[in-house]
């Protein structure tokens, strides 16, 4: 049972912006402030908090607990902050920008920029780079909007099917984690090499029988192949449904909340996705402890974000 947070419990854990400078304080410095420019511990705190709420005494800066992280120069309350990560970890599929600016009581545009940079905070986890655990499920998939439901002067017109959208590669492993990236091609080149990036070196890979990972048994890999087309999902155990599902979870996200993902930040929302599923068991207070851990390092304009 995971130990989860309603929003009447929220607001009471958080009445206002001092409860909440506290609980970021308290998260990233455990009662010990560490000036944000030289990672000095010799610090004071100045008087009413102006211009910022201490000053290095050895590199002479003023900073706050938002310095050196995602919330640089935000403008932002941090209360906000908090109920803007509570609210993309309370909802399954996700939150739409016009409904957090509405909750929030910010601009649409402030509410679409705020999301990104947690969705950023979330981007390569420490343990993303390990290799997953077990026997991995491979699949793929496309993300994006139908032809034949495009504007005249958005379509392609060069079929139908996977035309126009983005390939989407991802993997499960035997414990439920999922990683899942968007890819340029769908060729053996790029499937296999999401293979031995995170799947165990001479472990079970099963796949579809796409033709893209029929070198993987040459590899050292114990390739099992389930054959979709002939109507056949499950072979000796082996299976590929578990990366199905989160498919399904994105696109139900996809189609149902976001309406439309740029190509330019699909990355960004299949990893809010994945990220959310990897930590579906994690309390609420203990999720967004994990996003502000990740907040360091993790600055984000608008002008970069806008630029792609």
């Amino acid at each position: 049972m995971t130990d989860t947070l309603s929003t009447f419990e929220f607001f009471q854990k958080f009445p206002n912006e001092e409860a909440a400078r506290q609980f970021f304080e308290k998260r990233r410095w455990n009662d010990e402030p560490v000036c944000g420019h030289c990672g000095s511990v010799s610090v004071t705190e100045c008087k009413d908090h102006k211009p910022m709420a201490y000053r290095c005494k050895d590199c002479r800066k003023h900073f706050s607990v938002r310095t050196g992280t995602v919330l640089a120069e935000s403008r932002l309350p941090l209360i906000k902050w908090l109920l803007a990560i509570y609210m993309l970890t309370s909802a399954r599929k996700g939150i739409p920008s016009t409904q957090m600016a509405r909750e929030l009581g910010v601009t649409q545009k402030t509410a679409w920029f705020l999301a990104q940079r947690i969705r950023e905070t979330w981007m390569g986890g420490n343990n993303d780079k390990d290799k997953m655990d077990g026997q991995v499920q491979v699949d793929e998939t496309y993300v994006g909007g139908k032809e034949k439901n495009k504007h005249a002067d958005k379509k392609l017109h060069a079929g139908r099917g996977a035309v126009g959208k983005t390939a989407v590669v991802g993997m499960r492993d035997e414990n439920g984690v999922v990683r899942a990236t968007p890819i340029k091609r769908t060729n053996a080149a790029t499937l296999v090499g999401f293979v031995q990036d995170n799947a165990p070196e001479g472990g079970a890979v099963v796949t579809d029988e796409f033709r893209a990972y029929n070198g993987l048994s040459a590899l050292g890999y114990t390739h099992k192949t389930v054959r979709h087309s002939v109507g056949e999902y499950v072979r000796d155990m082996a299976h590929t449904n578990g990366i199905e599902s989160f498919w399904s979870l994105l696109k139900r996200g996809y189609i149902g909340v976001y309406h439309y993902m740029s190509e330019d930040h699909l990355h960004r929302y299949v990893n809010e996705f994945s990220f959310r599923h990897n930590t579906s068991k994690v309390g609420t207070i203990n999720f967004i402890n994990m996003t502000i851990d990740r907040m360091v390092d993790k600055r984000l304009t608008y002008k970069d974000l806008t630029n792609g």
